[in-house]
């Protein structure tokens, strides 16, 4: 007699099948403002539609899908004023998580930042510019998990598992090369954060991350009202 396939094995193909989206939707391959069509998803991704369902629900509650009634489920589009409010919120809750994590950091800690900065700083564009923003993907959790504030954790995880590697893969003027005003000061504002850190200063360590993210910002909504 057959055997039923193990709960387990189910989830772990859903998970598959929501990853191998994600990272689509994150690199650009599949478009702001594209439909995902369950049928088309299925062949493509080698499973029946059940999984490929279960992965949209996934994605839908992460953000980075929507459900458009009578229509379907699509990528979702980001506006200008949608970047601004995204921007101010991370400046904001960045900014707690970094005043937190200057007073918890660990010497170990503070050395795998320094670590990830110093690469970061080796990394040279455009050919590394995939690397650079893994980079500071991690350099950016670091400081929150440092925080030690598990709702401030989840929340800014949740916000970086997507939206600015999304968001900046997305506009054509930064997907592929870095914005050449942002190289140098990019680099200065990482190395006070560090510095900020590492001195145990609750103001300064909030400022540095307030400033950077808020500079960020203002580079990624240029482009997009260049584009626009």
């Amino acid at each position: 007699m057959a055997t039923q396939p193990a709960p387990r094995s189910h989830k772990q193909l859903r998970s598959r099948v929501a990853d191998r989206l994600r990272g689509e939707i994150l690199q650009g391959r599949l478009k702001p403002g594209e439909w995902l069509r369950q049928e088309r998803l299925s062949v493509e991704q080698g499973v029946s539609q059940t999984p490929v369902r279960e992965a949209l629900r996934q994605l839908a509650a992460e953000g980075l899908v929507e459900h458009v009634p009578y229509r379907g489920i699509r990528v979702v589009e980001f506006s200008i004023e949608d970047v601004e409010d995204l921007y101010a919120c991370r400046a904001l809750i960045e900014g707690m998580a970094a005043r937190f994590a200057a007073a918890h950091i660990t010497t170990g800690e503070l050395e795998e930042m320094a670590e990830l900065f110093e690469r970061m700083c080796r990394c040279r564009t455009p050919e590394d510019l995939v690397e650079y923003r893994e980079l500071n993907r991690r350099f950016h959790s670091a400081i929150f998990t440092a925080s030690r504030r598990s709702f401030l954790v989840r929340t800014l995880a949740q916000l970086w598992s997507a939206f600015p590697t999304m968001l900046w893969s997305n506009v054509p003027r930064v997907a592929t090369e870095s914005a050449p005003e942002r190289d140098e000061p990019d680099i200065e504002e990482h190395s006070a954060i560090v510095a900020a850190l590492r001195a145990h200063d609750p103001d300064g360590a909030e400022r540095a991350v307030r400033c950077h993210i808020e500079a960020a910002g203002s580079s990624l909504l240029a482009a997009m009202r260049a584009q626009s």
